[in-house]
Formats: structure tokens, C-alpha cells, sequence
């Protein structure tokens, strides 16, 4: 099997779970598509260098977040970036409230913040797993999951993040 049919299989098998990572950690499903077609072709271009037999996920994974913090930065240093405000009420109801809640809060965070929730919560990664795909130290994992955590309760209520586990 070449190169390029072993990609192509990755991409088949594995692209909605990496779009999906790439949508929570940026926060919106256009840019997250862009942030994932990049990631690809950098993945691409190093294809060759990966090992056979290892699953190269975590490597995309990585790139993906890079990615995202890089943009974010990008941003900042050109203009405020935006965020939505919290609720003035406590969310009841359906579980699309709460989504949309919880992707609100996401938005507010700053970019590392939100990738470590992401890949903490959503990704169900061990802190272990999520600071070798950041880059990082266990204690960074934990201390800005900590600073995540803090802010989203003071944005969100604490009522919000026990609905889900937070």
C-alpha cells in the first residue's frame, strides 16, 4: 500500500472525529473545516517521515490545536476578538440549550484554555495523553484545566458545568 493510499484511508477513517476536535477547540464549523484542511496538508506533506504501524492521530490532533492557538493569536494582535456574554439565567431545558451554552463558554476562553477542556472533556484524553499532544507538561494540563474550569463556573454558573460533568 503507498503513502498516499495509506492517507487516504486515515482521512476516511478518522476525518469527522478530527473535524469534530477541530470545531470544539476553534468554536466555529466554518473555520474548523479550514483549520482541518491545513492540518491535512501538513500532515500530508510529512506523511513519509511517520512511522508504519503508529497510529498518526494524535500527530493531526496536534497540528490541529497549533493551529487554532496560532490563528487565535493572529487575531489578537489585530483586533479584540469577540466573546459572547454569559446567561442572565440559569440554562433549563434541552440538552440543545445546554450545547450551545457550553459552546458560548468554550468561546470565551483563551485558546490553550480551550484546547485542554477539549481534549480533557470532549476527547476524554488522560492528562498524560493531552499534554503530549499539546506539547506540554502534566502540570500545565492541570493548571490550566483549573483556570478553564474557574472561568467557565464564573461564566456559566456552577449549576451548568455539574449537568455535565464538569
Amino acid at each position: 500500500m503507498t503513502a498516499a493510499e495509506r492517507f487516504a484511508e486515515f482521512v476516511a477513517a478518522r476525518g469527522t472525529r478530527l473535524l469534530r476536535t477541530a470545531h470544539l477547540t476553534c468554536g466555529s464549523a466554518a473555520e474548523a473545516e479550514d483549520v482541518l484542511q491545513t492540518a491535512l496538508e501538513r500532515a500530508y506533506r510529512n506523511w513519509h517521515r511517520l512511522e508504519w504501524g503508529v497510529d498518526p492521530e494524535p500527530y493531526v490532533r496536534r497540528i490541529i490545536v497549533n493551529l487554532v492557538i496560532s490563528r487565535a493569536r493572529r487575531r489578537a494582535v489585530l483586533r479584540l476578538i469577540p466573546t459572547g456574554s454569559p446567561p442572565e439565567f440559569p440554562v433549563t431545558g434541552t440538552d440543545l440549550d445546554l450545547r450551545q451554552t457550553l459552546m458560548q463558554g468554550l468561546r470565551a476562553l483563551p485558546p490553550r484554555q480551550r484546547a485542554v477542556i477539549v481534549l480533557r472533556y470532549w476527547e476524554d484524553m488522560t492528562e498524560l495523553q493531552a499534554a503530549e499532544t499539546l506539547g506540554c507538561s502534566v502540570g500545565t494540563i492541570k493548571s490550566q484545566t483549573s483556570k478553564a474550569l474557574a472561568r467557565l463556573r464564573a461564566l456559566l454558573g456552577e449549576e451548568v458545568l455539574s449537568n455535565v460533568g464538569a
